[in-house]
């Protein structure tokens, strides 16, 4: 067999790596004639590779590759944004939980309110209560106003 016009000749382990498959592959491909080939005067099995396939064969790895490290890019990306928010939480969590410290601290801190005189009103007969009830502690209040709780 001559060689193929345009086509590279090259040994069975060039092939193999030129086409991005094993070198069982390419002897396949022989025996089925899909690729041609001669045996060399050194006994040596030589393949003819057609360079457009080379070309497409580092064009598509070229590509694989590209993909490969843009995708690695957008994780790296991603984690970065899930440990920044994670940090944002932290403090947020730390931020209120020291905010309630003080709250309570301050609620614990007050003097217990002192009995106001009953006060009656102009359009009442009856005096009216100093306080309506049970007083609510000052980290619910504060609480409901602040994260409407």
């Amino acid at each position: 067999m001559g060689a193929q016009r345009g086509a590279q000749r090259t040994t069975l382990a060039e092939a193999a790596e030129l086409l991005g498959i094993s070198k069982g592959a390419v002897r396949q491909r022989v025996r089925r004639g899909s690729l041609r080939s001669e045996k060399g005067g050194d006994g040596r099995v030589y393949v003819y590779v057609d360079p457009s396939v080379d070309d497409v064969h580092h064009r598509t790895a070229h590509d694989e590759d590209a993909l490969v490290e843009e995708l690695r890019d957008r994780i790296r990306y991603l984690e970065r944004q899930v440990e920044e928010e994670r940090n944002a939480r932290y403090r947020a969590d730390e931020l209120l939980a020291r905010l309630m410290d003080r709250a309570q601290l301050e609620a614990s801190s007050e003097p217990p309110e002192s009995p106001q005189a009953v006060e009656e009103e102009p359009d009442r007969a009856e005096p009216r209560p100093a306080t309506a009830g049970p007083q609510e502690p000052v980290w619910r209040r504060w609480r409901r106003r602040v994260l409407g709780r």
